[in-house]
């Protein structure tokens, strides 16, 4: 393997609960409580497409202008629960595997949809780590599109085919696999279908897994 790509929310930090509360305060906008289930639902889908859904759940018709109102809103919302976030809210597992790319030479890139994923690592203090940062400002097709991982394998100049991604999304997930890419799922449930490989945490990685790849 030439590269790494890490998946954001969920992976490298756990901000999907802060999504989760901001999606139930627009949802109730509209009359309706959001679901843990149709949160799943949301989890590497961009902010645009995520309140399509909302929108087709509640059975809710608004103009483009409404619209672009309550992304805004849910994006205010995101970044009030995001502002306090520290070194102290990096995942298990995450600072082992930056520091063995960085011995083994290996590039990383981050791959989400996330808009604020600069705003994020920043306050994790491991932006330097990441050579290529793509994110929802850099792409058009929301995950299960391939589109954000082979725009970071690019930019990395590797071969898809020789890249581990890191997510812990079903939609993630079949993007990594669309990309010809090594899907590494990290789920709490133990297993994500058609992963290419599944652990419960980053942290449960062996070292030597890695080294069998490179």
């Amino acid at each position: 393997m030439k590269a790494f790509i890490f998946d954001l929310d969920g992976i490298i930090v756990d901000t999907a609960k802060y999504h989760f509360k901001s999606w139930k305060i627009i949802s109730k906008n509209f009359g309706f409580e959001l679901s843990k289930n149709q949160n799943e639902l949301l989890k590497g889908v961009s902010r645009e497409k995520s309140l399509d859904r909302i929108l087709s759940w509640g059975g809710i018709s608004i103009d483009r202008f409404e619209k672009k109102k309550y992304l805004e809103k849910k994006n205010e919302l995101y970044k009030g629960f995001i502002s306090n976030l520290s070194q102290m809210d990096i995942l298990p597992g995450v600072n082992k595997l930056l520091d063995f790319a960085t011995i083994k030479d290996i590039p990383i890139a981050l791959g989400s949809a996330s808009k604020n994923a600069h705003q994020i690592l920043e306050k994790l203090r491991i932006k330097n780590k990441f050579k290529v940062i793509i994110d929802g400002n850099l792409t058009s097709k929301s995950k299960p599109h391939p589109e954000v991982f082979l725009k970071g394998a690019k930019m990395l100049g590797v071969n898809p085919k020789e890249v581990i991604v890191f997510e812990d999304s079903i939609a993630g997930v079949k993007a990594a696999n669309q990309a010809k890419m090594v899907s590494v799922a990290i789920c709490k449930c133990g297993k994500i279908e058609n992963a290419k490989y599944n652990f419960i945490s980053l942290d449960d990685i062996p070292l030597e897994f890695f080294e069998k790849m490179i």
